[in-house]
């Protein structure tokens, strides 16, 4: 359900920012699920690339223990497949208090950072 939420939480915070617009991804939802976007050698932009998209976002959370979990999150540019950035915030606690900071702090200091952001 986090999960879930993380993702939806992004897309809306990236669209409101007005720096980026998400596209919607239906038509590319089942192959995308059946993949694993982190392994699979970039089919994260060729989805990208199918939905006219500029660029792909591909996260995905990590347990290290019952309290300390990893957010990770990887942009690719779509036309070239080449991976832009990619970063990982801790957070202690798995909580939604936690998850929302954990997104909160990616968006704020990287994806949409003053000067330094991805979008």
């Amino acid at each position: 359900m986090r999960l879930a939420w993380l993702g939806n939480e992004l897309g809306r915070r990236l669209t409101q920012s007005g720096r980026a617009e998400v596209v919607n991804i239906a038509g590319i939802s089942a192959r995308a699920h059946a993949s694993n976007l982190r392994a699979c050698g970039g089919c994260d932009a060729a989805f990208g690339s199918e939905l006219g998209a500029k660029y792909s976002i591909t996260g995905w959370v990590q347990k290290v223990s019952n309290v300390i979990l990893n957010v990770n999150i990887v942009v690719r540019d779509v036309e070239t497949g080449r991976v832009l950035s990619g970063k990982s915030v801790d957070m202690r606690g798995n909580t939604d208090e936690s998850w929302s900071r954990a997104l909160d702090w990616l968006v704020r200091n990287y994806l949409l950072a003053p000067n330094e952001g991805v979008f």
